[in-house]
């Protein structure tokens, strides 16, 4: 490869001279038109079309004027809080992460040009699209492209059909251990890499692969990671073809989650520090290399993952729940949630959004506290060791997020021990779920507002599984082992050992029986 330069930080913004580019929208239906089809009408005898190529096909075939140019940019965080504070702006594709006062950035779509279609629109064509294998839209998060990357080619898109994960009714939990009939669980760590961090990263590395092919000067994506994100990145850059570099804190996270990279072939620094102090150094090198910054303080990754907060809304027939219960750390997809929610509110698809809950580790607890003081004083703490970890973040990036997103929703913050988080997923899993310690302590969360009486039984509640369990084994067996130091580990499971004989084996059998005759 020839030598490159290395390029100034692209952190802070240059001055921004890039604006919505508005499509005339004059004669453009305001009614609900039916869904455009998205399935190519090609011959049925074209064996050498992949379905890269019946999109492209399509698309050229089907080129519309009587839609609006659905366009989106980068605008300060500020001016979401407060519309009148800037009218700074960036193109998507820019490489910048922080506004020019050092701010985060948001994504902001031309909400006027959606609106052209009302919510009955919108609800037909996203439900058109579920099951679907046309590229993208067989993409959960893809499916939804209007609302997320609306510029980006079909043929720039990276996807492995993340999201349309499943939400459950979690019957015998909700039953028998917090007297509720309508609980559900979001399992989004049902994805490709087993957490919801493909919805992100999908955006994310999809627009990376377009700004490479306008030449940008992008030549690897980096990123910090406890674990999810790493897996996430190096999966779909390997998928695009582009270098991948990761910086993970040494014996911090499990050991499936270390292998994910690797086996991606991501170059993997483990450095001695804990998530924040690498979170620093990544963003210290991404000022230095043209490397672009993966971690959620590029908020194209939040575009994706409010797609689980519409898809929540899809599956239950665009009914609204009461309650959604997100697990926190670096606190970007409480955030996220909210914007999947407020989108369909504005766009009429459904009247109201729920109420939201933050839930985080009481090891890692800085949004906790915030909002125990009132929203008052906010502290970033040293985050301690927790078996969440993916949330052991005690400085999080998008905190202003998290906050505006809770007052907007009338949302809580809930914490969990250690104690308390373990013992909620050995709980959940005795019902039939596999659940990872960050579920753990979304439903700790939970059980504490039903014991509480905020969350009522029959409240139609839904909690966020942020990861698979199968990520997080190595701490179940010591939980069920009794191997956790200051733990009593009271719901744990060991296998019962027996010798090898037909009246020792039928003595066991008896007496567990008898136990459970009860």
């Amino acid at each position: 490869m020839a030598a490159f330069s290395f390029l100034p930080s692209a952190h802070i913004a240059p001055k921004p001279t890039l604006h919505f580019i508005k499509a005339s929208t004059s004669d453009l239906p305001k009614t609900s038109p039916s869904p455009p089809s998205t399935k190519p009408q090609l011959p049925s005898h074209r064996p050498h079309h992949n379905i890269r190529e019946e999109a492209r096909l399509h698309n050229a075939a089907t080129v519309t004027t009587n839609h609006p140019r659905f366009s989106a940019k980068y605008v300060p965080f500020t001016s979401i809080t407060d519309p009148a504070s800037s009218d700074e702006s960036y193109s998507l594709d820019e490489i910048v992460y922080r506004s020019q006062s050092g701010s985060l950035l948001d994504v902001q779509h031309d909400m006027s040009a959606l609106k052209h279609f009302d919510g009955a629109y919108w609800r037909n064509l996203f439900d058109s699209r579920v099951g679907k294998t046309t590229w993208p839209f067989g993409s959960g998060v893809w499916s939804k492209k209007e609302w997320v990357l609306p510029e980006i080619d079909d043929d720039d898109i990276i996807s492995a059909f993340e999201g349309n994960s499943n939400l459950f009714w979690a019957e015998r939990y909700g039953k028998d251990f917090l007297g509720m009939n309508d609980l559900w669980v979001k399992h989004c760590g049902i994805s490709h890499t087993g957490s919801f961090k493909d919805l992100g990263i999908t955006v994310l590395v999809s627009q990376v692969n377009r700004l490479r092919k306008m030449n940008k000067p992008v030549v690897g994506v980096g990123c910090a990671s406890t674990g999810d994100t790493s897996a996430a990145l190096s999966a779909y850059c390997a998928a695009a073809g582009i270098p991948s570099l990761v910086f993970l804190p040494a014996n911090r996270i499990s050991m499936a989650q270390l292998v994910q990279p690797i086996a991606n072939g991501a170059f993997v620094l483990s450095i001695d520090t804990d998530f924040d102090g690498c979170m620093q150094l990544i963003r210290e090198v991404t000022a230095e290399l043209p490397i672009y910054l993966a971690n959620s303080l590029n908020s194209l990754r939040l575009e994706g993952q409010k797609t689980a907060a519409i898809e929540i809304l899809q599956q239950f027939d665009w009914e609204v729940p009461d309650w959604v219960i997100v697990p926190g750390g670096n606190l970007g997809n409480i955030y996220a949630f909210y914007k999947g929610f407020s989108m369909c509110k504005e766009l009429g698809l459904v009247d109201k959004i729920p109420r939201l809950v933050c839930a985080q580790a009481a090891n890692a607890n800085p949004l906790y506290l915030y909002f125990k003081s009132g929203w008052k004083d906010f502290q970033p703490v040293k985050a301690k060791t927790t078996f969440a970890s993916a949330i052991q973040i005690g400085d999080p990036v998008s905190i202003d997020r998290a906050v505006y997103a809770l007052k907007n929703s009338n949302g809580i913050v809930e914490e969990a021990k250690e104690e308390e988080l373990m013992d909620a997923m050995a709980q959940a899993d005795s019902t039939g779920m596999f659940t990872c310690p960050h579920t753990g302590v979304a439903l700790t969360a939970l059980n504490k507002l039903r014991r509480s009486g905020v969350i009522g039984p029959t409240d139609r509640t839904v909690v966020v599984s942020t990861a698979h369990g199968l990520k997080f084994t190595h701490s179940k067996i010591d939980y069920h082992s009794k191997n956790i130091k200051d733990m009593a580990c009271r719901l744990a499971n060991p296998p019962v050992q027996v010798t090898a004989d037909f009246g020792s084996v039928m003595d066991v059998l008896k007496k567990y029986l008898l136990s459970k005759s009860h």
